[in-house]
């Protein structure tokens, strides 16, 4: 029986992904779904975006990315729609453009809570490094590699950066990034859950070894379904795509979701459905057989 709410379980049995409830709102994941490999939003792709909403769809981009990251999709699509960052621990207004994005919605993680869980995991993972995501800053270890091509407001151990009087303390934290260079990913997301328990959400969408730390209860999946309980909408009339296990809670919550043809095994456990890889503009090639199906 299908659950209403959020839910938890990574697998559901498969099934046709077809339904007699009209779509009235489609979540897609950007990295590796709605983008193509080269982080390119398709000409295709911005049309039938476009076309969904001329037809009363409502857009939302889910994304582990942080708000700061958002100028890509904005820049490409116009500058429309609600994005749910971090993986459900913000909601992000990008109808302003790229440097005027406002947020609608936060959900930290307490400071209390992420400095346990560094605690627990740096004791079960020794060698794990840390950088800290906030609504207006990024902070990282010394340790921490340069995973992305962007110099951090400051460096200092994870508990100088976490502690109530740290630069920027006045700041929400969004999530926490962990990464250790030597352990195989799932089973270190696997390690870092049973070790840091109820106190924290933990993912990754990431192919390395790199975990997505929130707040309890935060997820793409819970937020997206406060999102659409604000506006009346039931999660069968949700539409979602992803392909990372951060997708996993998000996919089988929807009504009808998607797993790309490129997509980790967990998602593709998950989804209801799946369709071509995100560099074949698998989230067009669906947004466009649900179109038809209403004519």
């Amino acid at each position: 029986m299908r659950q209403n709410g959020p839910v938890t379980s990574a697998t559901r049995e498969p099934e046709t992904p077809t339904t007699t409830v009209a779509p009235r709102l489609i979540a897609t994941d950007l990295d590796g779904t709605l983008l193509r490999d080269d982080k390119s939003v398709s000409a295709r792709t911005v049309a039938a975006l476009a076309a969904a909403e001329e037809a009363g769809i409502e857009v939302f981009f889910v994304t582990g990315r942080p708000a700061r990251w958002m100028e890509i999709v904005s820049d490409h699509v116009h500058g429309h729609g609600l994005a749910i960052c971090g993986n459900g621990a913000a909601v992000v207004d990008l109808h302003g453009g790229p440097g005027a994005h406002r947020f609608v919605k936060v959900r930290e993680l307490a400071r209390e809570n992420a400095l346990d869980t560094v605690g627990l995991l740096r004791d079960a993972a020794p060698g794990t490094t840390y950088a800290v995501e906030q609504t207006y800053g990024f902070y990282q270890e010394p340790a921490y590699p340069k995973l992305l091509m962007e110099t951090p407001d400051l460096r200092a151990p994870a508990e100088e950066l976490l502690a109530g009087d740290a630069p920027g303390a006045h700041h929400p934290v969004l999530k926490i990034l962990a990464y250790h260079p030597e352990l195989d990913p799932d089973a270190f997301l696997t390690l870092a859950r049973l070790a840091v328990g109820d106190r924290a959400s933990i993912t990754r969408s990431s192919p390395s070894a790199l975990l997505e730390i929130s707040g309890p209860g935060v997820s793409k999946a819970s937020t997206l379904a406060l999102c659409c309980a604000e506006r009346g909408i039931s999660q069968e009339e949700v539409v979602a795509f992803g392909d990372m296990p951060n997708d996993v809670e998000m996919l089988t919550w929807a009504g009808r979701s998607y797993a790309m043809g490129n997509a980790h095994p967990d998602a593709l456990a998950a989804a209801s459905g799946q369709t071509v890889a995100n560099n074949e503009d698998g989230v067009a090639v669906v947004i466009e057989q649900i179109l038809a199906e209403r004519l």
